[in-house]
């Protein structure tokens, strides 16, 4: 039954629709910093690091993981972890490009659940060099982004060739043996840092 009474206020549209919780908003905008904002589906996941206007939001810099398959060759999955990483260090290096130096993270509605993709985007932006505060214990380590633990249950995997196949068809459809992830990783990465003139030794 709907509330009502003199003193009842009907919510905002997008706080009855699960969409935005003014409150988390209020101290974000306090902040006054750019807000990264992350957010994640199934298959992708895209950040924005915005700077809100009276017009409303307006988006300095952008990046989905959709343009890691599109631009710089990426076989696996986009929504997986390593994809979240590398999605979070090219909006970082745009961010940077843009003299960017620092940001507060907007996770939304999202549960912030360790080491999950939404912390491996957070960590891929801090590496290219932007500040934003976290909880260090919230970080997937370097093993994780990379796709060490991917790499080892495909190992685990290769004596059931059906579940395999099954498990990893979306690798494999694109012509990259699982296993091989870390490397493949490696490579992407070094395109992007090499697409901003950003070198190894200067990464994190």
């Amino acid at each position: 039954m709907m509330a009502r009474g003199a003193t009842y206020r009907v919510p905002f549209r997008r706080r009855r629709e699960g969409r935005t919780n003014y409150r988390i908003r209020r101290a974000l905008l306090l902040s006054d910093k750019p807000r990264l904002v992350v957010r994640k589906s199934l298959k992708h996941i895209r950040l924005q690091i915005v700077e809100a206007k009276l017009e409303g939001d307006h988006v300095l810099a952008a990046a989905s993981s959709e343009e890691l398959r599109n631009k710089f060759g990426w076989l696996a999955p986009c929504g997986n972890l390593p994809a979240a990483y590398l999605t979070g260090l090219i909006c970082g290096l745009r961010a940077k490009a843009k003299g960017i130096e620092e940001a507060v993270l907007d996770v939304g509605l999202h549960k912030p659940t360790k080491a999950s993709r939404i912390f491996a985007a957070l960590k891929g932006v801090i590496e290219s060099g932007v500040k934003v505060n976290h909880d260090e214990s919230l970080l997937p380590d370097d093993t994780e982004v990379m796709g060490e633990r991917i790499k080892n249950y495909a190992e685990s995997l290769k004596e059931n060739p059906e579940a395999y196949k099954a498990r990893f068809s979306g690798y494999l459809i694109r012509g990259l043996q699982p296993e091989e992830i870390v490397k493949h990783f490696s490579e992407v990465k070094e395109k992007i840092l090499s697409s901003f003139n950003v070198g190894e030794e200067n990464d994190g």
